[in-house]
């Protein structure tokens, strides 16, 4: 875990819980992917290259690994919080922690917590690329370590 990285908010809404009015299991990877492409939205990320600011347009999550602590039992606001722990030549690890929006995020509830792989891919063979230095340089503030080369 991390002190970095970024919070970015997220909605929970009534129809993402179960028939035990529970937050359903694989919503909370909704809830990462929403907020990850939020942050990546902000800056200028967008899934057609002719409007993206960045050539890397086509990533692929390759693992996702999610542990339950405490289930959210009610639609409302809840915080990702999420950092880059490595950034190697084609693909990157997310951790990531759902948490309570009630209080700072220091002392907030931990709802879940785990992490993602991502790989870029060339969009014509669909096989590992290498991140773009823009890419990098955007990524740069969401890492715990320095870039891998």
């Amino acid at each position: 875990m991390t002190a970095g990285g970024v919070h970015e908010p997220v909605q929970v809404h009534f129809d993402d819980l179960d028939a035990m009015g529970l937050l359903h299991n694989s919503r909370y990877a909704v809830l990462v992917e929403r907020a990850i492409g939020a942050y990546w939205q902000r800056l200028g990320w967008a899934a057609d290259p002719a409007r993206s600011a960045f050539r890397d347009v086509l990533m692929a999550v390759r693992e996702f690994k999610v542990t339950y602590h405490v289930p959210i039992a009610e639609p409302g606001e809840q915080l990702v919080h999420f950092w880059l722990e490595r950034m190697g030549r084609t693909s990157g690890v997310y951790g990531f922690r759902v948490l309570s929006a009630d209080r700072a995020p220091d002392q907030a509830t931990v709802h879940a917590e785990g992490y993602r792989v991502n790989v870029n891919l060339d969009p014509a063979t669909f096989r590992p690329a290498p991140f773009s230095d823009e890419i990098r340089e955007a990524a740069a503030p969401l890492l715990t370590t320095a870039l891998a080369c």
